[in-house]
């Protein structure tokens, strides 16, 4: 999980280590809450940034997450994180379905489909196992005119595979204000103009979609199930990832309380990818 900053001022790194991945997403959570501006995540440790002027080490140490991990607070200089990141963004290949790629790098050609991006660190840029996995259940979705909600597009990735798929109409929604701007520009790179994206902080859209796209938390993803089985129409599908294994049942059962039925489960490196159909 990435977000990207230009820092002009110096930084506080504080890398968590020995955190399970249910810690990791309640501390993305809160220390944003708190003011942090960047994260980065890997198994069993988080990195987090904040400008210095902002940092609260006792705050921080306050916190009983963080009093049961080991943590180690560093400076960074005063950088451009994005130009670092770019350097080393890698593409993504999703068997032989899809490539991704930023426009930097050579064509990927063995792939069926291939989306390019401008690397900025917003989440969704298929690295991370949850977009991986909501790429590769799509290929097995009917997408040919359908209209399509991509709860939480981030880099707008899925919206722009689920355009190459197929889909008629595509309406993209996301809260942050890097992602909006992201996605946008990855929209136009990849030719997209069927796609209407809109800031907004949950799923209320007010008309109805054959296929739901929602790759964010179980936290967002339970608060906002009705209004994306409402919205869903019968027959339809709903895609969800970013959520842990001890966290399905919990999302199982709410779809069930909206008439919801699973239909397909994946997983890959502890995260795991749920569909479902009215």
């Amino acid at each position: 999980m990435f977000r990207v900053f230009f820092m002009e001022n110096d930084y506080i790194e504080i890398l968590f280590e020995n955190v399970e991945a249910t810690q990791i997403e309640y501390l993305v959570a809160w220390l944003s809450d708190i003011g942090y501006e960047g994260f980065e995540e890997g198994e069993n440790w988080l990195k987090a940034f904040i400008p210095a002027v902002s940092f609260d080490e006792k705050l921080l140490k306050e916190n009983p997450v963080v009093k049961n991990c080991s943590m180690k607070v560093s400076t960074i200089a005063a950088t451009n994180w994005n130009a670092v990141w770019e350097s080393n963004f890698e593409p993504v290949v999703v068997e032989d379905f899809v490539g991704l790629r930023a426009d930097f790098h050579a064509p990927i050609t063995a792939v069926q489909h291939e989306i390019i991006i401008t690397p900025k660190m917003s989440f969704g840029t298929g690295h991370h196992a949850t977009t991986y996995l909501m790429m590769l259940a799509m290929r097995q979705i009917d997408f040919t005119g359908k209209n399509v909600f991509d709860f939480g597009t981030g880099t707008g990735v899925l919206s722009i595979l689920a355009h190459q798929l197929g889909a008629k109409k595509i309406t993209a929604v996301d809260n942050d204000d890097w992602s909006i701007e992201n996605a946008g520009e990855n929209f136009t790179k990849n030719n997209c103009s069927n796609i209407a994206l809109r800031q907004q902080a949950d799923a209320g859209e007010g008309q109805v979609f054959e296929i739901i796209l929602a790759n964010i938390n179980k936290n967002v993803l339970l608060y906002n199930m009705k209004k994306m089985a409402t919205q869903l129409t019968e027959k339809g599908v709903l895609l969800l990832s970013g959520i842990l294994p001890e966290d399905v049942m919990d999302i199982v059962n709410k779809a069930k309380q909206e008439n919801l039925k699973i239909q397909y489960q994946t997983a890959k490196n502890n995260w795991v990818c749920l569909q479902f159909t009215h």
